[in-house]
């Protein structure tokens, strides 16, 4: 039989090899079947596999493990059971590999009340010392996120080979547990085990601070040590690790030694690294390369490289990207076009229409695809198009979550409109996601934009009050209702709850100073925040000052605050600072910063709205034309503020230009009819007929 064993083994044809049996008159003989039902399980085959199965007339222990493995790997945990069960029907007793083969399904379904019964099951038939099923059962728990309890049958296993460590310390890794990973290397090492692939490859993904380098240097040498540098998943392994504790040029000096061992896992290890330090260009040209060399990008190469184009970088390589991608046919891949999506939808509106376009041709959209655009469209002033699309989201049944109840949450917040927002909150707390903190957040943020402080508060107090978020959300909705002393009143009592504060937490302290005119009080949180407590300022911070001396008229110590500023002011803190020149009439240094904000952002509308209001209050009429054939010349149009009222449950929008609303004529002949009263009221106070209540 030895023979036909060799051909199973190596013919291209597992059919063919199985003809040659049958001719031969040997396909009863269990050993040869056992052997080519193995060939067609191997090659997933699934379903002449288990015809063959059932055609073995004396089947034995391997013939049920075979099959059993064969539906494991297929990942089908039903059929595994309905076998198991078969199994133990006929009378045949599981050993240490059926434990095995059942608990890797157990593992990979995250079936844990399963892997118990199983793990019991283990104990009463007397192998749970077994390596081979002890080995599995640790991985099994340890999988399920028990790592606790997988140490438990790791430390009853009297002998322990590779996998049983390599599975331990697969187990800590999940866990972020660096002190018991690296202490089971140790002692995996000193103990003699054998270290391979399996036991580097998780133990490299815990090197993510530039700390941890020499430590990473320290296993790097480990690892040539034994042999298993060129292994695929060390090699890409050592990539990320360098790149995760900073350090590029290890990163690349391993991609480099190696080169012709690279796959398309290592090139994408490779420009991850790049992106993740914000190295572009070399990310770029590592690109070109690979496909030069005759790599083929995959869908995590397209993903990784689209999401690296933001704002700038999409005119550049953005758009050569989408290109390529529809070149390549792969623009149908919902990865791709998720990617594509929230690259265009993430540069402040500019390309929304191409994301709304790239969306509706989508085939198949996952649940990313739908909060991608949802998020989009919120995040960019499109608060309509986002609430009628959560509208086709709850008509088709699409999946919330929190990503979905916090965009549409904002949008109804941006439109005002309140009873939209109550019933999204209604169904939030049917849906269980009251608690999370980015929905509460949102919910305070739209009931305080909808004028119900009350309400705002009611989420808050009813908040897991030891979140940041929430506790933000809150001091910034007491700030713009101009109730700046509550913000304050809030800011101690988070201070006292011990609660962990970050850099929006001073954005939300100094926006209630500034609403309520508390100039020396945001002065001193500016300057004492680093020493007091620890968190440095950013632009935003400063540009908070900013607002706050130009609206109490302290306009040169605006101005003094730039120059003092540690780093080179954005276009944000000149914004601000130029509406700081709009309040207080200066003209000269208005126009400074206009100019240096027109060679900045050559295409923004707001600077040249800033300086025509300023422009039409001198009555400089000339400085305003010159201004709007600017802006006709590159095309910059003002874009038009928008209201939105509530009425009946149904939303009406309206602009300063827009004829569009149905009840246009009606509309315009009321406003009319207000206008005109207001104007005879105007004349019976002008002749003295009636008085005002404050002069009576």
């Amino acid at each position: 039989m030895r023979p036909l064993r060799s051909i199973i083994n190596t013919c291209d044809s597992l059919e063919s090899t199985h003809c040659q049996i049958i001719k031969l008159g040997t396909i009863g003989d269990t050993y040869t079947a056992n052997n080519l039902l193995g060939g067609y399980v191997k090659n997933q085959q699934l379903q002449i596999a288990h015809k063959l199965f059932d055609e073995i007339p004396q089947r034995d222990t391997v013939s049920w493990n075979s099959i059993i493995t064969g539906y494991v790997n297929y990942g089908v945990i039903e059929s595994t059971w309905a076998v198991l069960k078969r199994m133990k029907h006929y009378g045949f007793c599981f050993d240490g590999y059926t434990f095995g083969s059942i608990l890797k399904a157990v593992a990979s379904n995250d079936c844990l009340f399963a892997g118990q019964q199983v793990h019991a099951c283990i104990v009463k038939t007397g192998y749970e010392q077994n390596v081979y099923s002890g080995s599995a059962l640790l991985d099994m728990y340890a999988k399920c996120g028990r790592v606790v309890d997988a140490h438990k049958c790791f430390d009853c296993m009297p002998v322990r080979n590779s996998v049983s460590w390599n599975a331990l310390i697969s187990g800590y890794v999940e866990t972020a547990d660096r002190f018991n990973s690296f202490w089971l290397f140790k002692s995996m090492h000193r103990e003699g085990a054998r270290l391979d692939d399996g036991t580097f490859s998780p133990l490299l993904t815990l090197f993510d601070s530039p700390d941890l380098y020499k430590l990473t240097m320290q296993v790097h040498c480990t690892i040539i040590k034994h042999g298993v540098s060129s292994d695929s998943s060390v090699f890409n392994a050592t990539i990320s690790a360098y790149s995760g504790c900073g350090s590029i040029e290890d990163a690349k000096r391993v991609f480099d030694g190696a080169s012709g061992e690279c796959d398309i896992v290592s090139w994408n290890a490779m420009l991850a690294a790049c992106l993740e330090q914000d190295k572009r260009a070399v990310a770029f040209n590592l690109f070109s390369e690979m496909q030069i060399l005759g790599f083929e990008p995959d869908i995590y190469t397209y993903t990784s490289m689209i999401s690296s184009c933001f704002e700038e970088e999409i005119t550049n390589q953005g758009l050569s990207l989408h290109a390529l991608v529809i070149k390549r046919g792969a623009e149908h891949l919902t990865p791709i076009s998720n990617s594509l999506m929230a690259m265009y939808s993430g540069c402040n509106g500019i390309y929304m229409d191409c994301a709304i376009r790239i969306f509706d041709k989508m085939e198949f959209k996952d649940p990313v695809s739908w909060n991608s655009m949802l998020t989009g469209l919120s995040q960019h002033g499109f608060s309509e198009n986002a609430l009628k699309l959560f509208q086709i989201m709850q008509s088709e049944n699409v999946g919330m979550d929190y990503y979905a109840f916090s965009a549409v949450l904002r949008s109804c917040a941006d439109v005002a409109t309140l009873q939209l927002g109550q019933q999204i909150h209604a169904l939030a707390l049917r849906s269980g996601f009251e608690s999370n903190e980015f929905v509460i957040s949102n919910l305070i943020g739209m009931y305080s934009k909808c004028g119900t402080i009350e309400d705002a508060r009611r989420s808050f107090e009813t908040s897991y009050k030891q979140n940041t978020v929430t506790w933000n959300s809150i001091m910034f909705a007491y700030a713009q209702h101009g109730q700046g002393h509550v913000a304050l009143d809030l800011f101690s009592q988070m201070e006292k709850s011990k609660v962990k504060m970050d850099h929006i937490t001073f954005v939300a302290v100094l926006t209630a100073c500034s609403h309520n005119g508390l100039v020396e009080k945001g002065y001193t949180f500016l300057k004492n925040m680093e020493s007091d407590y620890g968190i440095s300022p950013r632009m935003e911070h400063y540009a908070c000052v900013i607002d706050l001396l130009g609206r109490a008229g302290r306009l040169r110590e605006a101005q003094n605050v730039v120059k003092a500023m540690p780093f080179q002011p954005n276009a944000m803190v000149w914004k601000t600072l130029l509406g700081a020149c709009r309040l207080c009439g200066d003209v000269e240094l208005a126009t400074h910063v206009g100019k240096l904000l027109l060679e900045s952002q050559p295409y923004e509308h707001c600077t040249y709205v800033l300086l025509c209001e300023l422009f039409g209050h001198l009555k400089w009429w000339d400085e305003i034309v010159v201004l709007k054939r600017t802006m006709k010349e590159k095309g910059v149009k003002k874009v038009p503020g928008w209201s939105w009222i509530e009425i009946g449950n149904q939303m009406h929008a309206f602009n300063a230009c827009s004829h569009s609303h149905t009840r246009n004529q009606d509309i315009h002949q009321m406003l009319r009819k207000i206008t005109d009263t207001i104007g005879d009221l105007q004349n019976f106070y002008d002749f003295g007929i009636f008085t005002s209540s404050w002069e009576s």
